[in-house]
């Protein structure tokens, strides 16, 4: 499968039909972020168990890749240790600013080529800096500005 097929069926399925869309009732941690540029915008929900995500959701409205991203976030993350969680954002950070897939996670590389349109880059990972403020206990709104 190349990328423009792994796009089309990660990312727009995702956007489609995003996963783990709902507000979390046991969540102990929240965390928003906008996009001021693109208009996304997002709220994460998040259970933490010791050091490990139990659940994860979220709510919001924007673009295609920021709602995608962070449908796919969700479904990456739980279960995960907080080092686990951050680590993959890392992952994925690499994968939209440089546009290298990584080849053990398909969904994530799906995300690739969003590394040629750098106002997108801020879609992708609006999702992912909420959660880790959330995962950090951070209450203050993120903003990609």
């Amino acid at each position: 499968m190349d990328l423009t097929e792994l796009y089309q069926s990660v990312i727009l399925d995702n956007n489609r039909r995003p996963r783990n869309f709902r507000k979390l009732p046991t969540a102990n941690r929240v965390a928003s972020g906008n996009n001021p540029v693109c208009g996304d915008e997002v709220t994460v929900y998040v259970q933490i168990e010791g050091d490990r995500i139990a659940d994860i959701s979220f709510q919001g409205a924007g673009c295609a890749i920021s709602q995608a991203s962070t449908s796919v976030m969700t479904q990456r993350l739980k279960g995960k240790t907080v080092a686990e969680a951050e680590a993959l954002f890392g992952r994925f950070k690499d994968i939209v600013t440089q546009g290298t897939p990584d080849e053990e996670d398909l969904d994530l590389s799906a995300f690739a080529g969003v590394h040629q349109f750098p106002a997108r880059i801020k879609c992708a990972t609006l999702g992912w800096h909420a959660a880790l403020q959330a995962i950090h206990g951070e209450a203050a709104t993120v903003t990609t500005e």
